[in-house]
């Protein structure tokens, strides 16, 4: 009876593993790569899925997005100009298969890509276009990733710089360049607002020279304000015209 026991508990006991080890449940973003006998036979999911012990195997793979962060890189831009640029990668399996064997670590070999895809691509641009033209690179460098990673059946969604930094020295450069053209486009403004008001004076005067009443006029306004001043002096303005008058009335007497 104590053997008859000991046979059940050790059948259920092989029974227990073998259930363990052949049935697996994959959930919704998952995928299971198996191998039979150590060759590709199929990508199985989601759901229940049941294996051959010691036959088959199985991978997981995970089809979420991932989100790998690129360490700070040492660039040279093309205008020698040394930087650290580190940015944020966004990729996903959409072939679990090319993932599992076409590559041995996928998310070691594209991070070890996206860094130097980043180094490369940066340093075939200006320091101006890095800071001010960061859409356009992010666009450059994940279309070069996707490319790449496509026969591992990785899909690189977006690539995002999130930090250009320099060094004191340069931002020091930088703060006194824009200071310098700030000085600079007040000095044009300043010099077309004196070119306007030029203009203006100027084609008073040719009205006040067509309209010899209207300077009159305008040689009483000065006075109006003259007289208004809070003030003990008096200047009373002698209108050139007045002069060449009185020239020619002397030079008629003599």
């Amino acid at each position: 009876m104590m053997l008859d026991y000991l046979a059940y508990l050790v059948l259920a006991v092989i029974v227990i593993a073998f259930l363990m080890s052949a049935i697996r449940i994959l959930r919704e973003y998952e995928r299971g790569v198996v191998f039979t006998l150590g060759r590709f036979s199929g990508v199985r999911g989601p759901g229940l899925i049941i294996l051959i012990p010691l036959v088959q195997q199985m991978v997981r793979v995970d089809l979420r997005v991932v989100v790998e962060d690129v360490p700070p890189q040492d660039v040279i831009s093309r205008d020698n100009v040394s930087v650290k640029v580190n940015a944020v990668l966004y990729f996903r399996i959409v072939d679990a298969e090319r993932a599992i064997i076409k590559v041995e670590n996928f998310m070691a070999a594209t991070s070890q890509l996206a860094q130097t895809t980043l180094r490369s691509v940066l340093g075939k641009h200006e320091l101006d276009e890095m800071l001010a033209e960061r859409d356009r690179l992010n666009s450059d460098i994940q279309e070069i990733l996707d490319q790449q990673t496509d026969a591992w059946g990785i899909k690189v969604a977006n690539v995002e710089i999130k930090h250009v930094d320099l060094n004191e020295s340069m931002v020091r450069a930088i703060a006194k360049q824009a200071e310098a053209e700030r000085l600079r486009r007040a000095k044009v403004i300043n010099a077309e607002g004196e070119q306007q008001a030029a203009e203006k004076l100027v084609e008073a005067g040719r009205m006040l020279a067509k309209e010899p009443q209207a300077m009159q006029l305008r040689y009483f306004a000065a006075l109006h304000d003259i007289a208004g001043e809070r003030s003990s002096t008096v200047v009373f303005p002698l209108p050139v015209d007045l002069l060449a008058h009185l020239k020619a009335g002397g030079a008629e007497a003599a």
